[in-house]
């Protein structure tokens, strides 16, 4: 609306410059008076007021109030006689003649210019007017697209609320293995779990596949008229192998990599794990890092780089180690050789002695003797999101390899986990966990990325979607997604014989979370001694460190 009257403005004045109106002036008192400064009040050379364009007293008076005109006023003269006092009769009326000739002249120029004079105010009053009527219109579109907007988004509330009824109540009936209402209730939910739909629509998408596999295995193919349709499961995975070991494809292994460079979650635990190793090998001079499952097969390495480039820059303040050994533990053992054959490009780059082994083997089957270790070296054994795969209902496959981490000696034992219970004896309560602990990751994405990103619907399908699936379907060795409280870490790490050691970098994680920029909602606390990474107070990530 400012514009339009910006636009009368100027229209105005350059009318006023373009047509010059004689015996009209301008009254700067009725300009001060009047509450629109570039619409005056006029008035004629006598004082008598003119035109008063528009009323100030309620918008439905907005005529022109007119009095009498200049031209007007002449004609009443012109029509009483002359009477004049002495002199010739003749000459005054010679004289009166002439000067009603000049007056008719001057009259008729001025009521040229007093006609072209209101036409220009009749023209200002229609753009006025117009002004009025567009911000009107304008008005009344904004309060209805709010009105739109609320009652979409009470709409939005109750289509959600219903998604998450049908989803447990499938969940129950798959539970109770009622195939009939199971498939009626997933035919529904298919239809309003959209892939790329709002936040909770996009997670119910991941658990509707989760629920569907479950009553395939749980029932024969074909026993549910539409999962007939869908292409046999791949079988579960091999016993005693972790997840990371199968090989990784390449959509997810693209996942993988827009997660680290889109959330925080994985560069949260490898900023944490570095700080801890970093002052492990303070004043050391032969450091060993033991990595359980080389930070997830990340391609380049990242952790260790960015660990190696610490290590160069402390060079001016502290000693260099003289060695610096990196055994990456798994089955991949050409990809990872190839992570660290770029590894000790780096680190000869910076003029640090790096060398790089792979240790052939899964975390159960790992024993100490595997990896060579000598007497004058501190090791650190990393562990980022791979131990709670190693978690069974027995515990014994998790307590071999902590009994084998043990046996190492390491100075510190720095341990990242997803913060969450889904490794309950029940299904139901897995499932109400996972779905309250992956809506809140769900809802960072759509924070930190555009509804139609395809690299959101990457991340979303082909890797927490994985996960999704392995809570909610599988059984037994099969289910390998098996994420603990730090409670019960805490549990499992005191009765393999390992002490807490706190981690005080509460400040420094919340500066380095700053400068990488992370999407606002996530936040960094202590909690009893580990750092927890959270979306809107809902944990997603916790940090430890544990010493022998």
């Amino acid at each position: 609306m400012a514009d339009i009257h910006h636009l009368l403005t100027k229209e105005l004045i350059n009318g006023e410059k373009t047509k010059e109106l004689s015996g009209v002036e301008l009254s700067l008192s009725a300009m001060a008076s009047y509450p629109f400064p570039y619409m005056p009040s006029l008035w004629d050379n006598r004082g008598n007021t003119l035109i008063f364009p528009f009323s100030y007293d309620t918008r439905e008076n907005k005529r022109m109030k007119r009095v009498h005109s200049f031209q007007e006023s002449i004609s009443s003269n012109n029509n009483t006689p002359y009477r004049g006092g002495g002199g010739n009769n003749d000459s005054n009326d010679t004289s009166n003649s002439s000067m009603m000739s000049r007056s008719s002249s001057t009259n008729s120029l001025s009521n040229m210019q007093t006609m072209q004079f209101r036409d220009h105010i009749w023209t200002y009053k229609q753009l006025y007017h117009a002004a009025e009527a567009v911000e009107e219109a304008a008005a009344a579109i904004m309060e209805a697209a709010e009105q739109e907007n609320r009652a979409t988004s009470e709409e939005g509330e109750a289509d959600e609320m219903r998604l998450v009824q049908l989803l447990i109540a499938c969940a129950e009936a798959v539970a109770c293995r009622d195939k009939s209402h199971a498939s009626v209730l997933l035919s529904e939910l298919r239809a309003n779990a959209l892939v790329f739909g709002s936040s909770f629509q996009r997670v119910a998408s991941c658990f509707v596949q989760g629920l569907a596999d479950r009553l395939a295995m749980v029932h024969p193919l074909g026993a549910v008229g539409f999962i007939a349709l869908q292409p046999p499961q791949p079988p579960p995975l091999p016993m005693m192998m972790n997840i990371m070991d199968v090989g990784i494809s390449e959509k997810k292994e693209e996942a993988l990599r827009l997660v680290y460079e889109i959330s925080p979650h994985i560069k949260f635990g490898h900023f944490v794990a570095n700080a801890s190793i970093l002052e492990a090998f303070e004043g050391e001079s032969y450091v060993h890092v033991v990595d359980l499952g080389m930070t997830l097969g990340l391609a380049h390495g990242e952790q260790w780089r960015a660990l190696i480039q610490s290590l160069a820059q402390r060079a001016k303040t502290h000693q260099l180690p003289k060695r610096l050994r990196i055994t990456a533990v798994g089955l991949c053992v050409e990809r990872f050789q190839i992570i660290g054959d770029e590894l000790e490009l780096f680190a000869n780059s910076l003029n640090l002695n790096l060398e790089f082994t792979v240790v052939k083997s899964n975390l159960e089957n790992l024993t100490s003797k595997d990896i060579k270790t000598s007497k004058d070296e501190v090791i650190a054994v990393n562990s980022v999101l791979q131990l709670h795969c190693v978690v069974k209902e027995s515990r014994g496959a998790l307590n071999s390899v902590l009994q084998t981490i043990h046996e190492l000696n390491p100075k510190v034992l720095v341990l990242v986990e997803q913060d969450s219970s889904h490794n309950g004896p029940f299904f139901l309560g897995r499932f109400m966990e996972a779905l309250h602990y992956y809506s809140a990751i769900f809802d960072s994405l759509d924070a930190m990325l555009p509804k139609y990103d395809t690299r959101r619907a990457k991340i979303e399908q082909f890797y927490f979607a994985e996960e999704i699936k392995n809570i909610i379907s599988c059984e037994g060795p099969a289910r390998v997604e098996r994420h603990e409280r730090v409670d019960q870490w805490r549990r499992r790490m005191s009765r393999a014989g390992f002490q807490a050691g706190p981690i005080k970098m509460l400040g420094s994680a919340k500066q380095w979370l700053g400068q990488i920029e992370a999407c606002e909602g996530y936040t960094v606390v202590e909690e009893k001694g580990c750092l927890v990474l959270g979306w809107k107070s809902r944990p997603i990530v916790a940090a430890s460190c544990w010493k022998c």
